[in-house]
């Protein structure tokens, strides 16, 4: 059967029939690199750090432990607070949280660049991750508020989808030029020209009509806070062990808190999480899908990264070069499949993506301490990029498609909170299994490699470099692992059909 899943919003003003602007292609447009710019901007705040952090700790005396807490920060304040960003922009109007959110966030970015020690930085990094967990929601449902429905509202998915993939990949190649250019306290100024022009151009995008409600306080405080302590937990086994006491603590206070958060939704007037969300099979899906993506995908990355500049001593720069590969084919398979959509099953899209994802990562897991970059490493990117690229754009429709007009903000919110809290779970259990394969072959194999380049011992850089890959590639591995897993879920839970448009509006056949 097919059921309508557009809901048609009252004309604002300064909007015709079809909820756009009047004006037509020009404002789309302008509307569009808005949306985009802001998006790229959000995301690739996960990664623009990573390259930066050696000279980050340098420069600011960061200790072992705090440096992956100025990823972690953002990535979780991000994923953690995403759902009250998005009932906020359903109860207060989403081009005014779209708005505060680019402020925060680009006022987060001066601070961060001007911090002058690691507290500092971190509490800019939680900002940062505040800020954005206010616009991304609000952005992807301004799409379905400005866009008419057909061709125009699925370009635009189709490039928020492709901002989202290559967000990663071009805040790597940033952080490089910008570290190794100028300094890194340019990976956080960047980001305030792109926030300003952002923020100038949100008048072109279509407010929709507001609801009353409430903001759900109490949801947020313990489902952000049963998330942090998860993910703490889980980090802290793999450096400490599983039955360390604090270990422990975390994991019995992560799950009081996230019980006590799913009774609230159940039970509050005004859920930040309503779990009538969930009842359609086909977006809870989508969200379970994108939870294994982000969580292989944010692990790639980062062990990538590690790979590129410790095992075959890549620059700053010329490690965020290496990158281009992966961007090139995100870009290129989210373009094809936001074509696809209209006429294949969702399904049909993102399964094959994820498996092809899949064959990219056990690629990776095939890689030593010699491997050729042309024809080893450049494969294996093009591939995954390809295959997550794929998936994305059906990934990102299955989000909001049937979804109530009420809560479009919610649905959208979550698939990015998916995305970001299975990249910070994914980072912890993978960096767990790296560190433990590494071991097994060199005790403190990582602090033997440091130790080795800094004594010029060069055969234990040999011994510890060889260990070190071994762990890479156990984490390329179980990452391809974790894209089957979400093939699995792809074909067993998202039956919705493919996209036909007619009259404007988007049908979806169920079966």
């Amino acid at each position: 059967m097919s059921v309508d899943s557009t809901t048609t919003a009252p004309a604002q003003p300064g909007t015709d029939a079809s909820g756009a602007p009047p004006g037509g292609g020009r404002h789309l447009g302008v509307a569009l690199f808005v949306i985009a710019a802001a998006q790229l901007m959000v995301v690739l705040d996960n990664t623009i750090t990573n390259i930066a952090l050696p000279a980050i700790q340098t420069d600011l005396g960061v200790s072992d432990a705090n440096l992956a807490w100025i990823v972690n920060s953002y990535a979780l304040a991000f994923g953690g607070l995403m759902l009250l960003g998005g009932k906020a922009g359903d109860l207060f109007g989403r081009r005014r949280m779209f708005q505060a959110g680019i402020i925060v966030f680009t006022l987060a970015s001066l601070l961060g660049g001007l911090a002058p020690n690691e507290g500092l930085l971190i509490g800019a990094r939680i900002l940062q991750g505040v800020g954005a967990a206010f616009a991304a929601p609000s952005a992807l449902a301004l799409i379905t508020t400005t866009f008419p429905a057909g061709k125009p509202r699925n370009t635009a998915m189709g490039v928020y989808a492709a901002m989202a993939g290559v967000g990663a990949t071009v805040g790597l190649l940033l952080g490089g030029v910008l570290t190794d250019a100028l300094d890194w306290r340019w990976v956080f100024f960047v980001n305030i020209p792109i926030g300003l022009a952002v923020l100038v151009g949100t008048r072109t995008l279509v407010e929709a009509e507001r609801h009353t409600g409430r903001l759900d306080v109490p949801g947020a405080i313990t489902g952000t806070g049963g998330l942090i302590a998860l993910v703490y937990g889980i980090t802290r086994g793999g450096e400490h062990g599983w039955t360390n006491g604090l270990t422990l603590a975390s994991f019995a206070t992560a799950a009081v808190l996230l019980s006590v958060f799913l009774v609230l939704q159940a039970r509050v007037a005004e859920p930040m999480m309503p779990l009538r969300v969930f009842k359609d099979r086909s977006r809870s899906g989508s969200y379970v899908t994108m939870l294994f993506i982000g969580a292989g995908l944010f692990a790639t990355f980062y062990f990538l990264t590690l790979y590129l500049q410790l095992i075959l001593g890549y620059s700053a720069v010329k490690t965020g070069f290496a990158y281009l590969p992966f961007s090139v084919g995100m870009a290129a398979a989210a373009a094809v499949s936001s074509k696809l959509v209209a006429y294949l099953a969702p399904r049909l899209i993102a399964g094959p993506g994820l498996l092809v994802g899949a064959c990219g990562m056990f690629l990776f897991a095939t890689v030593d301490t010699d491997s050729s970059y042309a024809t080893h490493l450049v494969p294996a990117m093009f591939v995954t990029a390809l295959g997550l690229g794929m998936s994305f754009v059906p990934l990102t429709l299955g989000a909001v498609n049937g979804v109530a007009h009420q809560d479009t903000g919610i649905a959208s919110a979550l698939l990015n909170t998916a995305q970001q809290i299975g990249g910070a779970l994914g980072l912890a259990i993978l960096t767990t299994v790296s560190t433990s394969a590494a071991d097994d072959k060199l005790p403190q194999a990582a602090s033997a490699l440091y130790r080795g380049l800094a004594t010029k011992d060069f055969p234990l850089v040999a011994k510890a470099q060889d260990a070190v890959t071994h762990g890479y590639t156990m984490a390329f591995a179980a990452a391809g692992v974790m894209f089957l897993a979400g093939l699995a879920v792809t074909f067993l839970a998202i039956n919705a059909g493919k996209q036909q448009h007619s009259e404007g509006a988007v049908h979806v056949h169920m079966g």
